[in-house]
């Protein structure tokens, strides 16, 4: 019984230790992304400066159509 208990404890020591690097890398992958999407949003508001009538396209707000109705 004892033999079985110290068993599952490192077990469960080494599960322990696999979640927190998993956890580690996993806030370094969050960290990379965040730092690309500010990246991003920066180029965006660049490029709006530069094109002042473009507007973001929404989900609920279809782009227009840029051909004329007859």
């Amino acid at each position: 019984m004892n033999e079985q208990l110290e068993e599952r404890l490192k077990t469960l020591e080494n599960e322990f230790e696999n979640g927190k690097k998993m956890l580690a890398e996993l806030e370094v992958q969050e960290a990379v992304v965040r730092n690309s999407l500010l990246r991003i949003s920066g180029a965006i508001q660049v490029l709006r400066e530069f094109v002042p009538h473009a507007q973001p396209v929404t989900p609920e707000q279809p782009q227009e159509s840029t051909t004329a109705a007859n």
